[in-house]
């Protein structure tokens, strides 16, 4: 591996420049503080803007800036005040930011912005171009440079690129709001590898992929027509022992006593958030207004110091947020101060890390009521940090999944959020211990530095596992192998299967007739080879299409062959009385799902549901299957479930034992089998050794190799007739 780059809007450096003079110093934010130490423990470079506009400096200034930078591992992206207008407060925080956050009614769809935002994506491929090779691994971050990886994909095929979403990835239903969805999903799937911090919302991700750019899913994998790309949950950890060994440090304790001295107050509790409709913080306040309402005798003896850091100042929603909850607080401490008290301690502001620290250790409730959030990972250095300190968590936050030993709050439900705030100050000790105790050895074993770790060692393996699938791949080499092989022998076999090897599959049995030029081509090959068509299809749509041709045919998956001039069962004491039961069982699921249909066959009945809406279409699957198999036992039947169908059928029949028996006739100097259905897989498992068996697209499969698409297979099938 060569080395790690990370790209992301800002740099963990700041710029900035003060009456004339020029300031370089950490930048404030969680990516920056949560993977600083990584990426600088490895042969790294970090990529972003640096927070100040190119046209802000002086001409000298920039090479000044830029070696200063560069001591620190990082490589600015210079950007101009309309860019960041347009790019970052426009369609970053203006279209996806509150589209992502479930504000909708928020989202601005603004051509412009998007126009901005693929420029800018674009001017972050070039630099990162200029200091990649193909064996660095390239990581980003968020939803700035959601088209990026598609981008470098294009200018460097061979790379390792990983994304990490830090905030939500909304559903299917939100998410399609956006004019530009295709594109976006389009530019996602130029990595390898893309996280988010939940399952949920990677399972949201690879809804939308599927319902919009059609591509299927299997264990968290994505099949495309050339490579497959891993979709997974990693939860962003902290620096454990920072925060852990804060209640040790001297100073820290010193400001832990003076703070509860001023306050003078029995209980504390903290609220920290950034200035965002997305953290709930109306709710917050409302719920505190009325825990104090019903419960007057903690009036006087509790304080909630509210932090709230200022973000985004110049967007209207923003303005309107804050001067939303400048009137509640005031409000608040109006209607319940007392000499010496304020129910609410209010600061707007950024905080020092001691200043916050203390903070933390001196609370006694943490409470977090955000409406929809990545991760939030104040509720994780907080457990750190404070051990006997319990913790009030929305549902909505991703740190929910994992600190599920905390309060559990639906922020919505502002008498929860108050009967959760008397629980919390009245938990006893000892259970809030117990409860931080399991909470903070999951924090301690998988640390900020882990989940990076984890991340980069995913993003080798699935690289690892593209290459072994390259290996599978029918190289221009291996073709022309096989067809030098099939001019060279006497006795040929060729076997395929029809949808979705011969013709794409369509919504309907009755779509996919073959064209002039598939006939013309199967023509010509039977003139050299003996040829079989194995499909699922039944005997008279085959016969009706194909029967014309000098070919061997095989129907429903091998119940019916046709081995010259007349159809024949296979087996012959097959029943089909079976059939009257189950066809109203698989009739009462077509009435109750639009879009699918039910064709019947001769030995057996199928239940397509490929025009059916995905999340309807998996939750009757699952309810159909549990219905048949309460049916099926009292008969010699299997239930099959292929692309977009569920077929039931008489057993022991498949389409490998009817190659089998065209396997059986001669001894063949030369067989090639393709398809691409898992139907497929039992002709590949009969095959011998020394045949050429070829899945059509990726995949986990028995075949030794796979080509890309229908048409892949129709130029190999032509390339047998005009030679390599």
């Amino acid at each position: 591996m060569g080395k790690l780059i990370i790209v992301s809007n800002r740099l963990p450096i700041s710029v900035s420049k003060r009456r004339g003079e020029l300031r370089i110093q950490p930048s404030v934010g969680g990516l920056a503080t949560g993977i600083k130490s990584f990426y600088k423990s490895h042969q790294a470079v970090w990529v972003g803007w640096p927070g100040i506009f190119k046209e802000a400096l002086q001409s000298e200034e920039v090479p000044l800036v830029e070696r200063r930078l560069e001591e620190e591992k990082c490589h600015p992206i210079w950007l101009s005040k309309y860019d960041i207008e347009n790019y970052y407060y426009g369609f970053s925080n203006k279209t996806l930011w509150p589209l992502f956050s479930y504000f909708p009614n928020y989202a601005v769809f603004n051509a412009q912005f998007w126009r901005s935002y693929v420029k800018v994506n674009k001017i972050f491929a070039e630099e990162v171009e200029k200091l990649a090779s193909s064996d660095d691994m390239i990581w980003i971050h968020d939803y700035h440079l959601m088209l990026l990886p598609k981008l470098l994909r294009e200018r460097l095929p061979e790379a390792s690129i990983g994304f990490f979403l830090h905030i939500p990835f909304p559903s299917f239903e939100i998410f399609r709001l956006l004019p530009w969805r295709k594109e976006v999903l389009e530019g996602l799937m130029g990595a390898d590898l893309i996280g988010f911090h939940t399952y949920d919302c990677a399972k949201y991700f690879l809804e939308s992929v599927r319902r919009i750019l059609g591509y299927e899913y299997s264990l968290n994998y994505l099949f495309t027509e050339d490579r497959i790309i891993k979709v997974d949950a990693f939860p962003m950890g902290i620096d454990y022992e920072k925060f852990a060994s804060l209640a040790s440090n001297p100073r820290l304790q010193r400001e832990v006593r003076r703070l509860r001295e001023k306050l003078k107050t029995e209980k504390i509790i903290l609220s920290v958030d950034r200035l965002d409709y997305s953290k709930g913080i109306p709710q917050k306040l409302e719920a505190y207004e009325r825990f104090l309402d019903k419960n007057p005798g903690f009036r006087g003896q509790v304080t909630l110091i509210m932090v709230v850091v200022p973000s985004r100042t110049r967007v209207e929603h923003y303005v309107n947020l804050k001067k939303k909850i400048d009137e509640m607080v005031g409000r608040i401490n109006g209607k319940f101060a007392a000499i010496g008290w304020s129910p609410i301690w209010y600061i707007y502001g950024s905080l020092p890390f001691e200043k916050l620290a203390a903070l933390y250790l001196a609370s006694d409730v943490l409470l977090i009521s955000s409406l929809r959030d990545g991760m939030n990972l104040i509720a994780k250095e907080y457990l750190a940090a404070n051990e006997s300190g319990t913790l009030i968590l929305s549902e909505m936050a991703g740190a929910a999944k994992e600190l599920c030993e905390a309060i559990i709050i639906n922020p919505n439900n502002i008498s929860e959020v108050m009967e959760a705030i008397k629980s919390a100050l009245t938990m006893n000790k000892n259970e809030t211990r117990k409860r931080n105790m399991r909470m903070r050895e999951r924090l301690k074993r998988y640390t900020v530095t882990r989940w990076a770790r984890d991340f980069v060692e995913s993003l080798l393996q699935v690289k690892k596992k593209q290459q072994e699938m390259a290996t599978r791949r029918l190289s221009d080499k291996t073709a022309e192998n096989l067809v030098i092989d099939y001019k060279n022998s006497k006795t040929r076999l060729v076997i395929l299967d029809y949808d979705g090897t011969l013709v794409p599959f369509f919504g309907r049995p009755d779509e996919a007739k073959p064209d002039t030029e598939l006939l013309g081509l199967l023509e010509k090959l039977s003139e050299n080879c003996n040829l079989v068509i194995i499909s699922g299809r039944d005997k008279e749509t085959l016969e009706n299409w194909l029967g014309h041709l000098n070919i061997g045919l095989v129907a429903e998956h091998g119940f019916w062959i046709k081995d010259g001039e007349k159809w024949r069962l296979m087996m012959e004491s097959l029943s089909n009385e079976w059939k009257d039961e189950l066809k109203r069982t698989l009739q009462i699921y077509v009435d109750r799902t639009p879009g699918s249909f039910l064709e019947e066959k001769d030995f057996s009945l199928v239940w397509h549901y490929r025009n059916v809406d995905p999340e309807l279409a998996l939750v009757r699957v699952n309810e159909l299957k549990d219905a048949l198999l309460t049916l099926v036992g009292s008969y010699n039947l299997e239930i099959l479930e292929g692309d977009k169908v569920i077929e039931v059928k008489n057993a022991g029949i498949n389409k490998g034992v009817a190659a089998s028996y065209w396997l059986s006739k001669e001894n063949w100097d030369f067989i090639l089998a393709m398809g691409d259905d898992w139907t497929d897989e039992y002709v590949f498992e009969v095959l011998p050794e020394k045949s050429y068996s070829i899945k059509i697209r990726p995949g986990l499969s028995k075949a030794k190799y796979y080509i890309n698409s229908v048409r892949g297979a129709r130029l190999l099938l032509r390339k047998l007739i005009t030679g390599p």
